[in-house]
């Protein structure tokens, strides 16, 4: 304890010494014609000797600048970059103490360019009209790091330990390498797999449509996008990782990524192979490819740390996974004008899991309380294939092809037991249940759009074309008992084989012409046709014991049902395009045709429905400076319910619940309503972002649900108005640099609120939901020696209920995680995570908490090309996987097989030929795992 006490103390007089060696440099920014102060100019201090930059910020709204910064004891120089500026620079002998400069006077640049370009003299950050622009050299990191250790360096640029990467608050959702898909847009791989040290310029700016791109109009994104920009001298030549790994209970890991650069020709192949439950392809260089440790920092669904990629899952899911993949990736400039990239992916893995459920479900009479055990196994197998081809007609016009094809094959296997209780606690029925399916899908689209810019500025042609088929051939052999122990209802068994085919057809078409009025005002008008048809085909066959085949046709488990929605959207709309602010509206009637139809015991069914409803969409954005700006969106639209919803057909597929439809359901309207404001002070290295949103329901589709004395259950759908779902969240982060060390903090908030109806037993109930998820962490550095990163994260659930037995029910999730990092010695890397995690009011049976501790211990040789590492999975062997949902009816607590302590060892070679001389590195080779 005392130990403890005398770190904390420690490292807050370290903190004060810090503060007590800053210098300060102050000065203001004027124009020289018209003494007005220049916003957002770099102020940067760079040695003369090298010009290496040693400090920089960004001058405020008042063209003011203060730059805390260490003595400097050798000349330097003071320069001062800005847009439409000639550089201003500076020369000093040393600096020892505080140093006003007082007015500096910036002189505009004759040739009046969008930018001022320095090649020698790149500043650290430059803002341009619509580009934040970052000099990846000026921002140190170790030689071995990858690219989202670059972004983690980035004043303004966040990296959650979800994967989420916000620019001033933000979200990221697109990732580029040098304009292109690397693999995909969502940048996982480029961001897990490139090194740092080959990239040249990062490049964030708004999201845009391909529409919006070809047209160059502004972005309507309340995303933001980030361009990776490869350094010429690393454009040619190859480079990647190759790595395996074995450990014990027969645990491995496998990976290989190569990259052949050549100008606009790139090429990258990359695979792996292991039974970890991992994505493969990693290359942080203290946990690889351990779930649950650094690799966590991949962007995945955080209920069961898997991600989807092109359509195809990888990594996570529930129980044991073992994965095998295959990608390529390329794109060049095949001829003059015409840029192509593609990518193929081939997917296979195999899932193993036991699962065990405790589920209390809401009843205005009483509960029902139900606990299940499955045993299942999933094998899936894909292939995945997409092309992007660009060709520039002539300077105003341009036309873009990306057709995407995807073929996959399933097995799944599930082993279950499930029994229901009543309130009083007695048993009311139990089934088991032993189900085969096997599924095959394929599916093609080609989106197509073409763009007509026309002398006159701002006035385009546009016209856009997507396709989306696909088609799921299931069978699925059901061996089912189920046994009712209450009431009269005979028991149901089963022994049959089931063949659906799925199928969706849509077809989307868009012509807009826009007409500028002024040089920032543009009208708008266009036509939009959709179309979607959907098809569900279900043919049921029992078991014929005299022929021994699954012969019988079960019409009551046979049926067909197709749905086909029709809409034709004529629009306007305008675009006001100022300095600091923008508006976006459209607006328009949706006149839809909407068709379904059903087979079913002989009888066909057909409703054709026409409607003629509005539709608007509006945005709204503000910059009070060229890093706070303010945002307002709001869409309203029509959602139409599904054939199964609305067709009075039963669907007695399930033997505890029968479904049919509601002849008399309307669409339901939806108000979609968000605000955001951003903010990030380069001044201070600190920044802020605020957002709130919501939906507003009218006439939406609800559950209506009758139980009868053997809990089997009836559904049928009702249409229920003043529903609404909200959100709000905000973030705060701050950092600074006193020498070699380096500080970060961040808070983060985020909750949801909402109220949701429904009918059981012909009462309507309502369901108030309240979720609160604090967060903080915080980051210390000691130059490339030591990494100190901890973090915490609070999650409070709580629902009220009306016209239910129960009036509420809550629950709360504490984690804490800490992950160090220590380079030192040369060549030697040790890591540790360590994470605690507390579930409260979590049913009895199920562990309430568990620690996770990862460590590795890596050493690197033969020149940092080779690394051997020892790494260890779950430490302390407690890992677990037990969660409770809370929803508007039920409570769920879910468990799941996890992966257990395992030790492994590994070997990685780093592949590194560039066209231009390899500058020799020190420290450790970076890892790809």
């Amino acid at each position: 304890m005392e130990k403890k006490y005398f770190l904390i103390v420690s490292f807050f007089l370290s903190v004060s010494l810090f503060a007590q060696s800053n210098i300060s440099l102050k000065g203001k920014i004027l124009d020289k014609n018209t003494q007005n102060p220049i916003e957002s100019a770099t102020v940067f201090l760079t040695s003369v000797q090298d010009s290496t930059v040693i400090d920089y910020t960004i001058s405020d709204k008042n063209g003011s600048f203060i730059l805390e910064t260490k003595k400097i004891n050798k000349p330097f120089f003071l320069k001062i970059s800005s847009m439409g500026y000639k550089t201003y620079k500076l020369e000093n002998k040393v600096l020892t103490e505080n140093k006003d400069f007082g007015v500096l006077n910036l002189f505009e640049n004759e040739n009046l360019l969008s930018e001022v370009v320095i090649k020698s003299e790149a500043p650290p950050i430059r803002i341009k009209k619509d580009t934040l622009e970052f000099n990846a050299s000026s921002f140190k990191v170790r030689p071995d790091a990858n690219v989202e250790t670059l972004l983690k360096q980035l004043p303004g640029v966040e990296v959650g330990t979800d994967g989420k990467i916000t620019v001033n608050g933000k979200e990221v959702n697109q990732v580029l390498v040098n304009g292109k898909p690397f693999f995909d847009k969502d940048g996982k791989i480029a961001l897990q797999s490139l090194p740092s040290d080959i990239i040249n310029k990062v490049q964030i700016s708004d999201t845009k449509t391909k529409k919006e791109e070809l047209s160059k109009e502004a972005s309507t994104s309340n995303n933001a996008s980030i361009n990776l920009t490869i350094d010429e001298k690393k454009n040619k030549g190859f480079f990647g990782k190759i790595m395996g790994g074995y450990g014990t209970g027969e645990r491995y890991e496998s990976s290989a990524l190569i990259n052949y650069f050549k100008g606009k020709r790139k090429v990258s192949v990359l695979a792996s192979s292991n039974n970890i439950n991992s994505t493969g392809f990693s290359m942080n260089e203290i946990f690889d490819n351990m779930s649950g440790g650094r690799n966590s920092s991949m962007a995945v669904n955080s209920a069961n740390g898997s991600f989807t990629l092109n359509g195809n899952r990888f990594g996570g899911g529930q129980g044991i996974t073992r994965s095998d993949m295959v990608g390529v990736n390329y794109s060049d400039e095949l001829f003059k004008k015409l840029e192509t990239s593609g990518n193929y992916f081939f997917t296979n893995s195999n899932s193993d899991n036991v699962n065990r459920t405790k589920t209390i479900t809401f009843l205005p009479n009483g509960n029902i309380n139900r606990e299940s055990e499955a045993t299942t196994s999933a094998d899936n197998l894909g292939h995945n294939v997409s092309f992007e081809f660009e060709y520039k007609i002539d300077s105003t016009a341009t036309i873009f092809v990306g057709p995407k094809f995807s073929k996959s094959n399933s097995k799944f296997t599930n082993d279950s037991f499930e029994k229901s209780f009543n309130e009083s606690g007695q048993l009311v029925n139990e089934s088991t249940a032993l189900v085969f399916d096997e599924s095959d899908k394929g599916s093609f689209s080609i989106p197509i759009n073409f763009n007509k810019r026309f002398s006159k500025k701002g006035r385009f042609l546009s016209a856009s074309f997507s396709n989306d088929n696909s088609v799921e051939d299931v069978n699925s052999l059901n061996k089912t008992n189920t046994q009712f122990y209450q009431g009269t209802d005979p028991d149901i068994i089963r022994d049959q084989i089931r063949k659906n085919r799925n199928s969706v057809d849509r077809y989307v078409a868009e012509v807009e012409y826009a007409e500028p009025v002024s040089d920032s005002l543009k009208v708008k008008v266009g036509i939009n046709y959709n179309n979607e048809s959907r098809s569900n085909d279900r043919n049921t066959f029992d078991f014929n014991s005299g022929s021994q085949t699954y012969s019988d046709l079960n019409p009551e488990l046979t049926n067909e049902l197709t749905s086909s929605k029709t809409t034709l959207r004529p629009q306007t709309g305008f675009s006001l395009n100022k300095k600091k602010y923008s508006i976006n509206m459209t607006a328009g009637p949706s006149i839809v045709k909407y068709d379904t139809y059903s087979f079913y015991l002989g009888q066909p069914t057909n409703l054709t429905k026409n409607y003629v409803l509005p539709y608007a969409t509006s945005r709204l954005s503000y910059r009070f400076s060229k890093s706070k700006s303010i945002y307002v969106n709001y869409t309203f639209d029509y959602d139409f319910p599904t054939a199964a919803q609305i067709l009075p057909v039963e669907d007695l597929s399930n033997p505890l619940s029968t479904t049919v439809g509601n002849v008399d359901l309307k669409p339901s309207g939806n108000h979609i309503a968000y605000v955001g404001l951003h903010n990030y002070d380069y001044a201070t290295r600190s920044g802020y972002s605020f957002y709130f949103g919501g939906n507003i329901y009218d006439n939406q589709v609800v559950s209506s649900v009758q139980y009868d004395s053997s809990i089997k259950n009836r559904i049928t759908f009702e249409n229920v108005s003043g529903t609404y779902s909200t959100w709000i969240g905000s973030s705060w982060n701050k950092s600074f640099k006193k020498e070699a060390h380096t500080f970060k903090y961040g808070l983060n908030f985020s909750a949801n609120y909402g109220l949701a109806k429904g009918f059981v037993n012909d009462e309507m109930y309502e369901a108030k939901t309240l979720r609160l998820n604090p967060r903080a962490n915080f980051t210390y550095e000691y130059g490339e020696l030591l990494t100190i990163n901890p973090t915490y994260n609070f999650t409070y659930n709580d629902s009220r209920y009306t016209n239910f037995r129960t009036n509420g029910a809550s629950s709360v999730i504490h984690r804490f995680n800490v992950q160090t990092t220590n380079y030192w010695p040369k060549n030697w890397v040790f890591g540790n995570d360590f994470g605690y995690t507390y579930n409260s009011n979590i049913a009895d049976g199920f562990k309430k908490d568990f620690y996770l501790w990862n460590t590795s211990l890596a050493y690197s040789f033969f020149e940092n090309k080779m690394t051997a590492k020892v790494k260890v999975y779950d430490m302390l062997n407690q890992n677990q996987s037990a969660t409770r949902t809370i929803s508007p009816t039920d409570i769920r607590d879910e468990e799941n097989v996890v992966l257990k302590r395992y030790l492994m060892f590994s070997l990685t070679y780093k592949l590194t030929k560039f066209g231009a001389k390899e500058k020799k590195s020190s420290g450790n080779g970076f890892m790809f795992l």
